[in-house]
């Protein structure tokens, strides 16, 4: 059984060059990746800037993905955004997980179990969908506390797991500091995702532990995933083991 797995910053639909809203843009990029789930960040709700539309329904409908989990990050007088996960497969044990270190911007995670069709009944997947913050301090303190956290520090090694979203990985050093140490390893190579119309920086990661490996990974070069977000999707096609 193989999965396909997006993980994308989609700017609340909003263009990393022209700066226009278009949430069809995003869908369309989405659409023709076909993910299985998608770990989205930035997505919006009630923003006047975004049409107030409720992105998170608009995007599961349109894409046939019925299976939601959505934990609200950045709160405004009208409106705000969060992260996003998406699903073709039912989800279970849904819930949010506070990451916000002092008084600096709110950060949190997105957690749930996916429950994956097989031939011969079903496999579930715990999927954590996350985005950092913007100083490395706060960044190695999220990645504490995410290891740290109920469920994940309480997990068989064996338990298929799977970690994406936006690390403001700047440096590129994340991953080998705190996710290898934990038995992760990366779903793909290194490359950067940001910003999306000429990539300097690997902000956007997809790691795996676990009953899992990686078949093909890469980042989303092509087409509209250039000037739908100011990051590049990344997309993987991973394998039940």
């Amino acid at each position: 059984m193989r999965l396909r797995v997006v993980t994308w910053n989609i700017h609340k639909g909003i263009g990393g060059v022209d700066r226009r809203y278009r949430l069809e843009r995003t869908a369309a990029v989405l659409a023709a990746l076909r993910p299985d789930l998608a770990l989205l960040q930035e997505v919006a709700e009630d923003m006047p800037r975004c049409g107030r539309d409720k992105q998170v329904e608009a995007l599961s409908e349109v894409l046939d993905m019925r299976h939601v989990a959505f934990g609200a990050e950045h709160r405004f007088r009208e409106g705000g955004y969060g992260n996003a996960i998406l699903s073709r497969f039912p989800l279970t044990d849904s819930d949010r997980i506070d990451l916000t270190i002092g008084k600096r911007k709110q950060r949190g995670l997105v957690k749930t179990r996916a429950h994956a069709k097989l031939e011969h009944g079903t496999r579930s997947v715990l999927v954590f969908n996350l985005h950092l913050g913007l100083s490395g301090s706060e960044r190695a303190t999220q990645l504490e506390r995410f290891l740290a956290c109920h469920p994940f520090a309480h997990v068989h090694h064996d338990t298929p797991v799977l970690v994406g979203g936006d690390f403001n990985d700047v440096w590129a050093s994340l991953g080998q500091r705190y996710l290898e140490p934990a038995g992760f390893k990366r779903a793909g190579k290194l490359q950067a995702t940001f910003p999306a119309a000429l990539p300097l920086r690997p902000l956007d990661g997809l790691w795996i532990r676990g009953g899992l490996s990686v078949v093909a990974a890469h980042v989303v070069k092509t087409g509209m995933a250039t000037s739908a977000s100011d990051h590049l999707p990344i997309l993987a096609e991973l394998e039940f083991t």
